[in-house]
């Protein structure tokens, strides 16, 4: 079969490898598409170190079971599928608590080297990790579930409720989710602030108000649009002017919460946690549940998730389109990539069809 391989950093190439069989618990899912992922293209630059040459990356993914282990049983061949990436041990006691996330002997499908992952024809995994998405929807929505569960944690991690006043710093796929998240927790009082026009048109697409932090101070255009600072950020970037940012936007006792790793180190204001007791949590992941119920929801919901993907590629453009969102001079907010080529004219989110 065919693979997308980092050979180098910066540079992809299209291999043949060996198809994968099941074991006696696994699925083979055949790929129709998977997403690119922020990780991805910053692991495929060499600058975070968690891409490595060699590897085949990919875990936003979307497929139709292929072939299943013996022992598999409440799934049939060509079913429509999703993948949780996060391949936890299930024995542990982090396990058992349901936080499969934090798990300390875990691995995850697309960031752990030796797995071969979704930037492929075909992917093998484990049937605990296979979960079922409903029919009539656009089968490329599947690919937008790890994503969206990742948002959907972070809202649930700050406690969100229709009492809060939210801001989401941060319009790009992971924001977007952050705030969809907070939707499905019932918050009706949003805020988005990016400084990219495109990701706050896609996201007052999506139902948010939005603001351009670059147009004035946050202090004063937060609390204007929601009528008072906010209870609850969660910050998507996670770089210390955004952590600036959700201290001064947010009123006392407020919860902030840090989904983005944009800087492996940042500044904090001392003084506006302790003294105005605002709670700062961290979020990674997504738990088991989190991303089952997402990807049930992602079946139900009238939202118009697809707009979210505006940017569909084979292999022949993921090159191209990787090389452009690691420089940033691509316009697309998230780029899907098809192993049998992109339905209708491809767009690799360099401004052009091709």
């Amino acid at each position: 079969m065919r693979a997308l391989v980092m050979t180098a950093p910066w540079t992809l190439a299209v291999a043949e490898v060996d198809e994968p069989a099941p074991g006696l618990t696994d699925v083979v899912i055949e790929i129709l598409a998977t997403g690119i992922c922020g990780s991805d293209f910053h692991g495929f630059t060499g600058e975070t170190g968690r891409r490595q040459p060699g590897q085949i990356m990919g875990h936003e993914t979307v497929g139709r079971v292929a072939s299943l282990g013996e022992q598999v049983t409440g799934l049939s061949v060509g079913d429509l599928v999703t993948v949780n990436p996060v391949l936890s041990c299930d024995a542990c006691e982090v396990c058992a608590s349901g936080n499969e996330q934090s798990c300390p002997n875990r691995t995850v499908i697309g960031v752990t080297p030796h797995i071969q992952s979704a930037f492929a024809d075909y992917l093998t995994v484990r049937a605990s990790n296979v979960v079922p998405l409903a029919a009539g929807r656009s089968p490329e929505l599947g690919a937008l579930v790890e994503p969206l569960a990742v948002g959907y944690h972070g809202a649930r991690r700050g406690g969100c409720s229709d009492l809060d006043r939210v801001l989401v710093i941060g319009g790009g796929p992971i924001g977007q989710a952050a705030y969809l998240g907070a939707v499905r927790c019932g918050a009706t009082d949003i805020v988005v602030s990016d400084i990219n026009p495109a990701r706050r048109e896609l996201c007052a697409g999506l139902g948010a108000r939005v603001v351009d932090p670059s147009a004035g101070e946050l202090a004063g255009t937060v609390p204007d649009a929601l009528g008072a600072p906010a209870s609850l950020v969660i910050d998507t970037v996670g770089i210390t002017p955004t952590l600036a940012d959700a201290m001064t936007c947010s009123t006392l006792g407020s919860r902030i919460v840090l989904v983005g790793m944009g800087a492996p180190r940042v500044e904090l204001g001392a003084f506006a946690i302790s003294t105005e007791e605002r709670s700062l949590i961290g979020s990674f992941c997504y738990s088991r549940v989190d991303f089952a119920e997402t990807a049930a929801w992602v079946g139900t919901t009238d939202l118009p998730l697809d707009g979210l993907i505006d940017g569909r590629v084979g292999y022949d453009g993921a090159q191209a389109s990787f090389t452009a969102l690691a420089n940033g001079t691509s316009r697309a907010s998230k780029i899907l990539v098809f192993p049998h080529g992109a339905p209708g004219p491809r767009d690799d989110g360099l401004g052009g069809d091709g």
